[in-house]
């Protein structure tokens, strides 16, 4: 249906990043209720709420600034990408609501027709014919 093993794997990638974020969620989550259950035996519920709260957005933010600091560093002489598949990273990088907006229209088009997800697959995971070959 989809182009065979290239599809599949596709999946089976897509299945696994998915087992491994929901993994983590509920890590985190679990955490903070440790948390919030250690910080009860000293101090309130309420009280002991706030602190796991300020907690976790204080990771987040400094996770957010530190991930953010380091975007204007490369400000250098970029080279224009030359696959279809750098061409979609560098547009996600750069403006992550068109490219979230283009990612959406092209799964309703992939709906629609299944057999162009593998096309577009093969067309991401072709090599660059820029390069010299030896």
């Amino acid at each position: 249906m989809f182009g065979g093993g290239l599809a599949r794997g596709l999946v089976k990638k897509a299945v696994a990043a998915a087992a491994a974020a929901g993994a983590a969620l509920v890590a985190v989550l679990f955490l903070g209720v440790a948390i919030f259950y250690a910080l009860c035996l000293i101090v309130p519920p309420l009280a002991a709420a706030a602190i796991t709260f300020l907690l976790f957005a204080f990771i987040a933010a400094l996770i957010a600034v530190l991930f953010l600091r380091g975007e204007g560093d490369d400000e250098e002489e970029e080279e224009e990408p030359s696959g279809i598949g750098e061409r979609a990273f560098m547009l996600f990088r750069e403006r992550p609501i068109l490219g979230t907006v283009a990612a959406l229209a092209g799964g309703w088009i992939f709906l629609r027709n299944p057999a162009l997800a593998s096309i577009v697959a093969a067309a991401f995971t072709e090599k660059s014919h820029t390069r010299r070959r030896r």
